[in-house]
């Protein structure tokens, strides 16, 4: 099948690539010409476990190609729209400016039969009004449908490839002869996942619209819990991990997504949260999701208390103390910043007299357009060199493996502070560290 995927970002770029890795002839268009001269040469703009590999051996079988004009479009039989929709400058609410953008580039060339297809996370309601449109600009199409990604940076080519489940949002809901049309043409499209028994909900736009929110703002309240008691734990000194692995033992409840820390951070969850929020106020439901505000901020709360925690083991003032930060990206196997716990803490700790260097194996390039007012090292090495506190704040798998006693030599204090509790206290204190980690006792 030929399809269009219009945005090739972090979801658009793997879903082009992932769609020619199931055989599908696929074109990707995006605005922004350095992205597509880096794709249409089979590098990938961004930091993905897997996405290279992809990228040129799909490259190779001329399945897949990249361009800026979207006049290319024409003669697809789905057009899938990936683009973003970050947070509005000074609201919570979702800027729904690219999405409109692409659908209204996209509309000219919108053929008979063909259908749009919908994977940005956008506010319910959107498709209805973009069906609206589509109707009035595009009649001989078959209109839009819906179909959220649940993708997660790090493991994207693998979600894509082997989802967990999959939704469609179509017209008219799963019974009526236009969504029934609309099923059809994306069973085809997920034809390999399907016959691997992919569990598929076929529903109505709103529904669809609200899975990947709920999802998100689920994952986001679960988290938050887990923090939330991992600041009594720091009260009575009790251990949030043990905790966890207690609690996590209920299948009611679940081990993951329970690990204390740091937080969220990414450009999905923070602004996903806040985005529901504002379009639940929008429809006069807004005392439904006022939780969320408080997951927001126990979340942020987080950040704030890993700087005082460093403030703290560095006798009350960071005022010239040198801080190694390990960490840039907002999670391991990705080089994405937005929103990033790491690079907020790393901030802060700079504007309260702090000597940061920074390093992290993938985003430090992103990390130094972000903050240029710190100071960047290439290796842990050179990171905790004369440290007077070291900051694990990313859990990369690297800097999990990290041997204390060869960092003992390094460093000007041996001080540690865990934000993602992802080191063994007891190794750390046998090597004569001060481990500290937020909900865990101090040893």
């Amino acid at each position: 099948m030929r399809m269009t995927v219009i945005g090739c970002g972090y979801l658009g770029a793997v879903h082009a690539a992932c769609m020619a890795e199931l055989g599908h002839e696929v074109i990707g268009i995006d605005v922004d010409p350095e992205k597509i001269a880096a794709l249409q040469a089979a590098r990938a703009p961004f930091y993905e476990p897997g996405l290279p590999e992809l990228l040129e051996r799909t490259m190779a079988t001329g399945r897949l190609t990249f361009t800026t004009d979207i006049a290319a479009a024409a003669g697809s039989a789905v057009h899938f729209v990936c683009v973003g929709t970050p947070q509005k400058r000074g609201e919570f609410a979702a800027d729904m400016t690219y999405v409109d953008a692409a659908v209204d580039a996209l509309l000219p060339h919108v053929g008979e039969g063909e259908l749009i297809v919908g994977k940005s996370t956008v506010p319910v309601g959107t498709a209805a009004r973009l069906a609206t449109r589509i109707a009035e600009l595009a009649p001989t199409s078959r209109g839009l449908a819906w179909n959220p990604e649940f993708l997660r940076e790090g493991h994207a080519v693998e979600d894509t490839l082997h989802p967990d489940r999959l939704v469609y949002g179509v017209p008219g809901g799963q019974d009526s002869p236009e969504g029934l049309a609309a099923k059809a043409v994306l069973d085809e499209v997920y034809a390999t996942p399907l016959s691997r028994a992919t569990p598929l909900i076929v529903t109505d736009y709103q529904t669809a619209e609200l899975v990947k929110v709920a999802a998100n703002s689920f994952l986001a309240t679960k988290i938050s819990f887990i923090n939330a008691m991992a600041e009594l734990c720091e009260k009575v000194n009790a251990d949030i991990t043990q905790l966890a692995d207690a609690i996590g033992h209920d299948d009611r409840i679940g081990r993951k997504f329970l690990n204390a820390g740091l937080g969220f951070g990414g450009g999905c969850l923070p602004k996903d949260i806040r985005a529901f929020m504002a379009r639940a106020g929008e429809l006069g439901a807004d005392q439904t999701l006022t939780f969320l505000r408080e997951v927001d901020s126990i979340n942020m709360r987080r950040r704030i208390r890993m700087v005082d925690l460093a403030r703290e083991v560095c006798d009350g003032s960071l005022i010239g103390k040198r801080v190694a930060v390990l960490g840039a990206a907002f999670k391991p196997e990705s080089d994405d910043i937005r929103d990033s716990p790491a690079l907020n803490v790393a901030a802060q700790i700079r504007l309260q007299g702090g000597d940061v260097v920074l390093t992290d194996p993938a985003a430090l390039d992103n990390a130094r357009k972000a903050l240029p007012d710190i100071s960047y090292a290439e290796t842990v090495e050179e990171a905790v060199r004369g440290a007077h506190v070291v900051l694990l704040l990313t859990e990369w798998k690297e800097y999990r493996e990290l041997d204390p006693a060869v960092l003992a030599g390094l460093v000007r204090e041996k001080r540690i502070l865990d934000g993602r509790n992802a080191l063994d206290p007891a190794r750390w204190r046998a090597a004569g560290w001060t481990y500290r980690a937020l909900g865990r006792p101090r040893g």
